[in-house]
């Protein structure tokens, strides 16, 4: 069966569901290498129309990069806070 609008209104702009599955995928953390991959696109077409998709992701990486170097992310718990 073929995916057609009358099947389903996702078909009328398939590419979309496309852009949203590496979008997801990105935001998961998948490694972009690995959704490169799959897309069928080097990592440098990949990013250069999904990155922005990944904006607000600094705060992760700060604290992954913080927790390999051994370093206190410099935030103490909140009396309270259940910790």
């Amino acid at each position: 069966m073929a995916l057609t609008p009358e099947a389903s209104p996702l078909a009328a702009r398939p590419y979309d569901l496309r852009r949203a599955a590496l979008s997801s995928w990105l935001n998961a953390g998948v490694d972009p290498t690995e959704v490169a991959e799959r897309a069928g696109n080097s990592v440098e077409v990949l990013l250069s129309r999904y990155a922005k998709c990944l904006d607000g992701r600094q705060d992760i990486a700060n604290r992954r990069i913080a927790e390999l170097l051994g370093e206190d992310d410099g935030q103490e718990d909140e009396p309270g806070d259940g910790d």
